[in-house]
């Protein structure tokens, strides 16, 4: 009943608006308005949820456009909000990892300072979390208080307001009161049927239910102020579900978001090509193209360094075929995915196929879902739809047809049919990958060290950065032949760490058989390579697959990398994930690792916490206490 009486109120306060607007109708560009949330897929009446109640913004759908195709390009917030503020791909900025920070070209601004520069107030209330120093002040006002009613007279206006009751620490907050009914859910193919799995997505629903009172009250307030006729406004969500296989994985459960836009009677000719009140429209679209479309709204030059696309404004351009997405490093674990949709496929390539996609990450695992999940996995009481988000190893590659197959789960690279929708997609990921300068083809700390005096944009586009030579060896990497063993091999003798790097990680995800028949290309590797990560690598397959010998050089190697102060906050984390895979073969080194330095102090204060993670989890896992050497039994005794 509250959400309907703010609708009400809504079209009361339009009609009774004043005819004094704050000097916005003197304007000659409108007012942007983004209401934005936190960790929401499409999971609204107006995308046909019948399980969703979400009234205010099923009304502002009735009235605007909604985009059926919409892709955050991240699967979690930082690195989303980073492709959004910049209108640069992170994987080209340096900027994809899960709270990482680089540095940013001189002549690459955040789009809140090229519109400030045109004239607009600009406002964010309130979270920024961007992967990227800016360049000088990038907002007006950026705090819980910012607000567009601070603006100067007849000044126009872009103000952000994000709510963050619909974030994934919310779905688990208890107690709680619920609104939707557990039993009626609908759990997807990949989610067990299980209490706690009911539980957990009915609170996202209900969560989203109080979103949607929160964005009511935004649209009254604006047209209390007799702004709504001069206010493009713009409805998104920040990536896909907080749920887990949803937040962090690149499928489209975790990348399609929900994205609406009003545009008013008065700046019609700003809309997009396809607008209609009630519309729908099937255009690709992904948080790249927002800042462009900003540009084209406000009638500014779309910067040439910009990656996306305009889909609204005087400036549209033809729509994209593909969108595309990425993941990094999440939190305290390492992977490399890319991922490419169209109106009908999604293609995953995953470049490193012995991490499984559910990886434990600590955060996530507060979720009661993922817990039972996982614990179901390790019982053999799953489907094979539901135990593949834990099963190592992934596939090289993944295609679904969401037609079919909307949950995606079943995968069909394999399939004779698809080859031709396979290739397809295959190379237009390689070819935006190639185009986009994708620097997350390196190391972490190898994107940092190699563009150090400059930044990694200006370094990867640089002729200095092989990058078809690199992706060439992470494509052979991580194609999962048997055969190419011989060739991974010869990598670790190329002149680019990078090379190297890959050819190591190929053997490692080969396993044992490729480990020994490369036995002494990976010790030399190993002890001599003068890459950490080649390094750290090399190790952890001797480690895993080796004998004895090798497994105690293997953990030496990686205590010497974790040691922060000595190889940095990157191989640190590297090393520790790696000793981590060991699991109880890394026993005899415990009272070591309790005592080694794992805080690099000169490192950005944003990648501090995930060594300190990793090291919660070792010291669980071993039976040591972090800070303390652990205790060693005495002779003769276990």
């Amino acid at each position: 009943m509250l959400n309907r009486t703010l609708i009400l109120l809504l079209a009361v306060g339009h009609l009774l608006c004043p005819v004094s607007r704050a000097g916005a109708a003197e304007s000659t560009r409108p007012n942007i308005l983004w209401l934005t949330t936190e960790d929401i897929g499409p999971q609204l009446g107006c995308y046909g949820d019948a399980y969703a109640d979400t009234p205010n913004l099923d009304a502002f759908a009735a009235r605007s456009l909604l985009y059926l195709t919409a892709w955050s390009n991240a699967p979690v917030c930082a690195p989303a909000r980073t492709t959004i503020i910049a209108g640069v791909y992170p994987t080209a900025t340096g900027g994809e990892h899960m709270r990482s920070t680089a540095p940013l070209p001189a002549q690459v601004r955040m789009y809140p300072q090229i519109l400030r520069e045109a004239g607009y107030y600009c406002t964010n209330n309130s979270k920024e979390d961007y992967n990227l120093a800016p360049n000088g002040k990038v907002w007006d006002e950026s705090s819980g208080k910012a607000h567009y009613q601070s603006r100067g007279a007849g000044q126009p206006f872009f103000a952000v307001f994000n709510h963050v009751g619909t974030h994934e620490s919310q779905i688990r907050t208890r107690p709680h009161k619920a609104v939707h009914d557990p039993s009626k859910a609908v759990i997807p193919a990949y989610h067990p049927d299980t209490p706690e799995v009911r539980q957990d997505w009915a609170q996202y629903y209900d969560n989203i239910t109080t979103m949607d009172g929160w964005f009511g009250k935004q649209l009254a307030e604006l047209a209390a102020a007799g702004l709504a006729d001069d206010t493009i406004v713009f409805f998104y969500g920040d990536h896909g579900s907080g749920m887990p296989r949803s937040k962090r994985t690149p499928l489209n459960s975790g990348l399609r978001v929900p994205l609406l836009v009003h545009v008013p009677e008065k700046w019609k000719h700003l809309a997009p090509p396809e607008y209609s009140a009630g519309g729908k429209t099937d255009r690709p679209v992904s948080f790249v193209d927002l800042a462009p479309t900003l540009f084209s709204i406000a009638s500014i030059a779309v910067p040439d360094w910009i990656q996306g696309k305009a889909f609204a404004g005087g400036k549209v351009v033809e729509p994209r075929q593909y969108v595309f997405g990425f993941r990094g490093r999440m939190d305290e674990r390492t992977d490399m995915v890319r991922t490419a949709r169209d109106n009908r496929y999604v293609y995953v390539k995953n470049f490193m196929p012995h991490r499984p996609h559910g990886q434990s990450v600590g955060y996530q695992l507060q979720t009661p879902t993922t817990r039972v999940w996982k614990d179901l996995f390790a019982a053999g009481k799953l489907t094979p739809e539901q135990s593949y988000f834990w099963q190592a190893p992934k596939a090289s590659e993944e295609l679904y047809d969401l037609q079919s197959d909307p949950w995606e789960v079943r995968n069909l690279a394999a399939d004779p049919a698809h080859q031709a929708t396979l290739e397809r997609l295959r190379t237009a990921t390689q070819d935006w990958m190639l185009a986009t300068r994708d620097v997350g083809l390196l190391p972490e700390g190898e994107i940092h060290s190699r563009s150090k005096g400059s930044d990694p944009y200006t370094y990867g586009h640089s002729p200095d950065f092989p990058i078809a030579k690199i992706l060439a060896a992470a494509r052979l990497a991580s194609n999962g032949d048997p055969s190419a063993a011989k060739s991974l091999a010869g990598l670790l003798g190329d002149s680019d760490s990078a090379v190297r790097y890959w050819g190591a990680i190929g053997l490692l995800a080969r396993g044992k058989a490729a480990t020994e028949a490369h036995h002494d290309a990976l010790v030399s590797a190993m002890t001599k390579d003068d890459s950490v990560y080649v390094r750290i690598v090399a190790a952890e397959a001797l480690g895993k697959f080796g004998n004895d010998a090798d497994l105690a050089a293997a953990l030496r190697t990686l205590l010497a990398a974790a040691d922060a102060p000595k190889t940095g906050a990157y191989a640190t984390t590297s090393a520790l994930q790696a000793i981590d895979e060991l699991g109880s073969k890394a026993m005899s080194i415990k009272s070591e690792l309790a005592a080694i330095q794992v805080i690099d102090p000169t490192s950005y204060p944003r990648t501090r916490e995930y060594p300190t993670r990793l090291m919660e989890t070792l010291s669980a896992s071993l039976g040591f206490e972090y800070g303390k050497p652990a205790k060693q039994p005495k002779k003769g005794k276990k």
